[in-house]
């Protein structure tokens, strides 16, 4: 195992924090990027530093708000600056809202898309010149499988954003791959334990549109749909296990990652859909000539 300097978006709780955790106690120098550490998030950060001291880990706290251009650029100059490289970017910070489509507002939409798709636009372009300069690096990004698996409603607006930066990263897969720098998308499954996905999810603001909805042909849909998500759960589903998969794949040689690796307790048919879209991509490749943007190179 290569020591590597890692940072994770959104890492204040949930996936974010477990992998953060994980990672450093695998041997990693780990920054734990988060928003308002001096406010909201002080806490999250003495949590980091006493984990880091009780178990003798590298693991740092950098001030980084993914929704900012200036505090992305910021925090990963601050990484350079104190590490002199930065091996691994982790694509996570995300968030969930619940209640019917059309009860959301259009601007409500582009906030969830801002949060969980164009902040990894903002990361990447701060971070990939520096990667792209060492000829050698790797981005993760954590999806979900509801971008192809099941999708039960009353979940459009994360779904769609998730769906987007997926789309995303495959784009981007192939167009950091010649400069050595390679992709793995994580898709974890609806892990309604051990994150704070749910309990922190937003709702619509058009509350007159939604009541029409919870009183209207849809009245208990909501209840169903999360009691069901619920129990298609195995009693045993650990959030934790995600971060164990990140770490293993880290921790795997350059050049032999996998594109991508499911973590799905619930088994909601993303990975068998997944499996298909990733072949067909792999075909169209090599059909137009360009099968080496499939794996990294070495430069």
């Amino acid at each position: 195992m290569t020591k590597q300097v890692i940072v994770i978006t959104g890492a204040s709780s949930g996936f974010g924090a477990l992998t953060a955790r994980a990672l450093a106690k695998a041997g990693h120098t780990v920054y734990a990027g988060m928003r308002a550490t001096t406010g909201r998030n002080a806490k999250a950060v003495a949590d980091a530093a006493a984990f880091a001291k009780d178990n003798g880990v590298d693991l740092r706290s950098v001030e980084l708000d993914v929704g900012s251009d200036a505090s992305v650029e910021a925090g990963i100059a601050t990484i350079i600056a104190d590490a002199g490289r930065l091996d691994v970017v982790m694509h996570n910070a995300g968030h969930m809202s619940f209640g019917p489509a059309e009860a959301f507002t259009p601007e409500q939409f582009a906030e969830l898309f801002d949060i969980n798709v164009l902040s990894t636009q903002r990361v990447n372009r701060a971070a990939l010149p520096h990667m792209r300069r060492q000829g050698k690096g790797l981005v993760v990004w954590v999806s979900s499988s509801s971008t192809r698996g099941g999708t039960p409603p009353y979940l459009s607006p994360y779904f769609a954003a998730k769906a987007a930066m997926d789309s995303l990263a495959v784009s981007y897969a192939a167009e950091l791959t010649r400069w050595g720098i390679e992709t793995s998308i994580i898709v974890p499954g609806a892990f309604t334990k051990g994150t704070n996905h749910f309990a922190h999810s937003g709702s619509p603001a058009d509350t007159v549109r939604a009541a029409e909805y919870n009183e209207g042909p849809y009245k208990g849909v909501p209840e169903q749909a999360l009691q069901g998500l619920a129990a298609l759960e195995p009693a045993d589903a650990d959030a934790g296990s995600v971060a164990v998969a990140i770490v293993d794949v880290i921790d795997m040689p350059f050049g032999k990652r996998p594109f991508r690796v499911h973590v799905d307790p619930s088994q909601d048919g993303a990975e068998i859909v997944n499996g298909v879209a990733d072949r067909v991509r792999a075909e169209m490749f090599r059909n137009i000539g360009l099968q080496d943007l499939l794996k990294p190179a070495n430069l």
